[in-house]
């Protein structure tokens, strides 16, 4: 079967996530249903505006325009700083939750990723239905709304996604293009920003189609490489990847806010086990190995600590970063009741370049071969086909 994509992008992410802290912590409004924005400091009335709800959409207030412009335009307008740490926060559960249905999860950015569609066990269903089974997982588990792309390849994907929002699955397979992607302004075409829409405009190319169907050595000759590959992504073509790896280069990790809170060794350690697991995944997929490890701890109280060290040879296997999150865990944990675990790979290098330590070569090459067997079933079968034996003692 030809491999599909999702695209999986969370609506109005910062806006969302935000609100559901809010709603948490007691507040009665849903900051969703009035004009309300994300970003700046409000005591300085500085910054802009980083997401916006869909009433302050109805004002004109746009992202990326000053606070001040936008207080402007709606003096009521609420604003709430942002709050980066529990935004990453909630885009490790989404990756989390999708990782469920699919060992293959690719992130874009913090508040979208890739995901290679696997059949569930059960069968029966089409792309479709499985997208939408897992956009009502996400709203349901987690509380906030996206919307998921499908198509044979990246691109599309991430272009059907981008169709009418919010809560949807979309469609953009190649022989959907004429009708649901050319109609579209040439703006709206992915890696179009303002200066090549000037450019085509002034060409007379209005739209995605016209895009599609002119000349490629015109757009050469004006746009350079770049104009060779809007004219391939006009036509569905992904010649040129869309580089997932570029935007998780700094860093790879993976956190988990639990159900109940943690008071005992064994149960902390088996969220670090498979949080180990999930993070050495990864870091296969991009090729990376980590050269640094960090452990955050968050206490029922809110307050957090966090406790890192260098491996002694940078690794992407996931028993070898478990061992290393015990030891950091054992270190910085106080005893309190635990809220939220967390683990955070940095000091990322290509796993090609890497050389193994000269004593471990032999051990190392065999947790590689295992590590990449296991993600050969767990891809053709799914991610639940092999499981630790630690992890079925309370199933």
């Amino acid at each position: 079967m030809k491999t599909i994509f999702f695209h999986i992008d969370v609506n109005s992410a910062f806006l969302s996530w935000t609100a559901i802290r809010l709603l948490a912590e007691g507040e009665t409004v849903d900051i969703r249903t009035i004009p309300a924005a994300i970003g700046g400091d409000m005591s300085k009335r500085r910054g802009v505006i980083l997401a916006k709800s869909i009433p302050a959409k109805a004002f004109g207030i746009t992202t990326g325009e000053p606070i001040t412009d936008a207080l402007k335009k709606c003096p009521t307008l609420r604003i709430i700083q942002p709050d980066h740490t529990y935004y990453h926060e909630c885009s490790h559960q989404m990756l989390n939750l999708l990782e469920t249905y699919s060992p293959d999860i690719r992130p874009y950015s913090i508040d979208e990723c890739f995901m290679s569609y696997v059949p569930f066990k059960n069968g029966g269903e089409t792309p479709e239905t499985a997208a939408n089974h897992i956009r009502e997982h996400i709203h349901n588990a987690l509380g906030f709304t996206v919307n998921i792309g499908i198509s044979t390849n990246k691109l599309l994907a991430k272009m059907a996604s981008d169709f009418k929002k919010p809560d949807l699955v979309h469609t953009l397979f190649p022989e959907e293009i004429p009708q649901k992607m050319w109609p579209l302004p040439v703006r709206d075409l992915f890696m179009v920003g303002r200066s090549s829409a000037r450019t085509l405009e002034l060409l007379g190319i209005k739209t995605i189609g016209d895009l599609a169907h002119t000349d490629p050595s015109i757009l050469t000759s004006h746009l350079k490489t770049h104009g060779q590959t809007i004219w391939e992504y006009a036509n569905g073509l992904e010649y040129t990847p869309i580089d997932t790896r570029r935007h998780i280069a700094k860093g790879i990790g993976n956190s988990t806010t639990l159900s109940s809170d943690v008071i005992e060794t064994a149960a902390a350690r088996k969220v670090l086990l498979s949080l180990s697991e999930s993070v050495s995944r990864r870091l296969r997929d991009a090729r990376q190995c980590a050269g640094m490890i960090n452990v955050e701890i968050k206490y029922s109280d809110f307050s957090t600590i966090s406790h890192q060290m260098q491996l002694l040879s940078p690794s992407q296997n996931a028993n070898t970063l478990y061992q290393y999150t015990c030891r950091l865990f054992d270190e910085a944990w106080s005893g309190q009741p635990i809220r939220l675990l967390g683990i955070r790979t940095s000091k990322l290098s290509d796993a090609d370049a890497v050389q193994m330590n000269l004593f471990d070569t032999s051990e190392n090459a065999k947790l590689q071969k295992l590590d990449k067997a296991l993600d050969d079933i767990r891809k053709k079968y799914g991610r639940d086909a092999i499981v630790r034996g630690s992890f079925l003692k309370n199933k």
